[in-house]
């Protein structure tokens, strides 16, 4: 009691299908983060944290997003030693790890927000038959949600294996020889966002049938990150001006067509440069040359 009171540490906890328990605790470490969380299952813990700009850069029209995971060597109890005593880079299997998160992630911010924004996962401590990457993505989506970081997820991330002609969730390193189907998963509350993984050539329907078990499990994940984040009171985010649109040039070229999705004849540039002119403050366009350019 008092070193909750002390940490003002809050938890909650994912009950699987098969009754084991994943828990989330933000409030506890890198308090200084904009968002920090714990995301533990039997031994294995990851500390999934995120810190983002207040402002864009100028001249930044796109989403700066960085992600990273590691997986530290006193998370297994093994420390650097001899002539390198610290930390190496990430290794492959850490990149990729990392590329998974991001992929779920980044499509999920604001088009419009292009302050820098950096989530780090950091594996702490290990089970020997836990596969930590299945977290990675959960961990990082609980930080973003516990932060004050325009995002639309939840999201969260989760293994299936088929072992025995039965779907599991996030199996362990041995159950994993027997599987005939390996997926990554991830998605939203609502949607499916990234599929990566393989299988022993498996009928379609196996395949489908794996998706929608990890969505329905991922359902679960995204439920708790949101009543988690209404409980710390995130779920109203910052307010941020990151563009300055020209709103008379966007409903011109909206009337044109321009972004209807409709596909456009390739010309040359120095016809497009002459197809829309401004004079005074106003646009104007050639309809000749329009009508060659838009189909």
């Amino acid at each position: 009691m008092e070193a909750n009171k002390l940490y003002n540490a809050v938890q909650k906890t994912i009950t699987l299908a098969d009754g084991r328990e994943i828990m989330i605790e933000t409030g506890k470490l890198a308090k200084q983060a904009d968002g920090s969380v714990v995301v533990r299952m039997g031994d294995t813990m990851l500390l999934g944290t995120v810190v983002a700009a207040k402002d864009a850069k100028e001249g930044t029209d796109f989403m700066p997003l960085q992600v990273e995971y590691k997986e530290k060597y006193a998370s297994c109890g093994r420390f650097p030693g001899g002539f390198m005593k610290r930390e190496g880079k990430a290794g492959d299997s850490e990149i990729l790890v990392a590329r998974l998160i991001d992929r779920a992630l980044r499509p999920l911010f604001p088009a419009d927000y292009h302050a820098e924004v950096f989530v780090t996962v950091n594996l702490i401590s290990a089970e020997k038959d836990i596969q930590p990457d299945a977290l990675a993505g959960l961990a990082a989506s609980a930080a973003l949600a516990v932060s004050d970081i325009p995002f639309g997820g939840p999201i969260s991330e989760v293994r299936v294996a088929r072992i025995g002609g039965e779907y599991v969730i996030n199996p362990g390193f041995e159950a994993m020889k027997d599987a005939d189907l390996d997926i990554m998963v991830g998605g939203t509350i609502d949607n499916i966002l990234m599929v990566e993984g393989e299988m022993n050539e498996v009928s379609e329907e196996v395949m489908l049938g794996a998706i929608m078990f990890a969505h329905e499990e991922i359902k679960k994940h995204c439920a708790v990150q949101i009543e988690l984040m209404k409980e710390l009171g995130k779920d109203v985010k910052r307010e941020y001006c990151h563009e300055t649109n020209d709103e008379e040039l966007d409903s011109f070229l909206f009337s044109l067509g321009c972004y209807s999705g409709e596909p456009i004849t390739v010309v040359s540039r120095r016809k497009r440069n002459c197809v829309v002119s401004i004079k005074d403050g106003r646009y104007s366009i050639d309809p000749q040359l329009a009508e060659a350019i838009i189909i």
